[in-house]
């Protein structure tokens, strides 16, 4: 099992930062969000300079978070999309990446469910030949509040697809939500389809309430309405063994010191796993 730090639990860090309080608090590596790392490079910053810091600290870069709005299918927003895509990826692989995150929102709510399983499956696959060139594969997460949202469709596109760099993140909040998915139906996963677990905790919204995850999510694992054991215990019965992502959105804890703040996440997280 590997503790990563995913970069929305220290949201005001930068990625330097990150890797050295990450290694202070007893992580084993680090889930970059892309904005951050990007903002890194474009302003001087180089992948070899990471790598050596990052492995200075003793850590890994284990997760890129993420390729967004993959649904973008029109010409113009499909190439677009496509060289974010190639950017990431090759910075993916010089940093010896394994993972990049990839999601839909909502560009494409509004058409036939076939038609967006269409649209995912002709998209991804796309990806997966980048990625296939660079030795990076993917993760998909099915967005709550979207409607490529649930498990099952997750798993279609990617049996369509049938490309070995293609996977899942199990995240915790997304398919709780949703009320589509069950501790259950995580035990009958093939482990080779997780290639990562984003640990984290919140509620369903009430009755007309919007879906703002800042609200929804600003819970430390064991606050909210999810079952963690369940869920932990879930994906631990496949043999899963690779990637847990703290994940915590809280934009009160994120007024913390974030040195603090990554102890007491990677604190809960052993709490529940260790």
């Amino acid at each position: 099992m590997l503790k990563a730090l995913h970069g929305i639990s220290t949201h005001y860090c930068n990625v330097v930062t990150e890797a050295r309080i990450a290694a202070e608090a007893g992580y084993d590596g680090l889930e970059f969000l892309h904005d951050k790392l990007l903002r890194y490079l474009d302003n001087g910053g180089s992948t070899a300079e990471l790598n050596s810091l990052v492995q200075g600290h003793g850590l890994q870069i284990l997760c890129l978070n993420a390729l967004i709005d993959i649904e973008r299918h029109q010409r113009v927003e499909k190439q677009q999309m496509l060289t974010e895509a190639m950017r990431l990826t090759q910075i993916a692989a010089d940093l010896a990446c394994p993972t990049i995150q990839i999601l839909a929102q909502h560009g494409i709510d509004h058409l036939p469910e076939v038609q967006i399983l269409d649209i995912m499956t002709e998209n991804i696959s796309e990806i997966a030949s980048i990625g296939q060139q660079y030795g990076v594969r993917y993760q998909i997460e099915v967005i709550a509040h979207t409607r490529f949202n649930t498990l099952n469709q997750a798993l279609e596109v990617i049996q369509r697809i049938n490309k070995p760099n293609i996977g899942l993140v199990i995240d915790f909040w997304h398919l709780f939500v949703t009320g589509h998915t069950t501790p259950e139906d995580i035990r009958r996963l093939d482990p080779a389809l997780i290639y990562g677990v984003h640990f984290c905790d919140g509620r369903k919204p009430y009755a007309g309430e919007e879906w703002n995850e800042t609200v929804l999510r600003a819970y430390m694992p064991g606050e909210g309405d999810i079952d963690i054991h369940a869920w932990s215990d879930a994906v631990k019965a496949t043999g899963f063994d690779g990637v847990w992502s703290a994940e915590l959105f809280s934009p009160k804890r994120w007024e913390m010191d974030h040195a603090v703040l990554a102890k007491q996440v990677i604190q809960n997280m052993k709490f529940y796993l260790d």
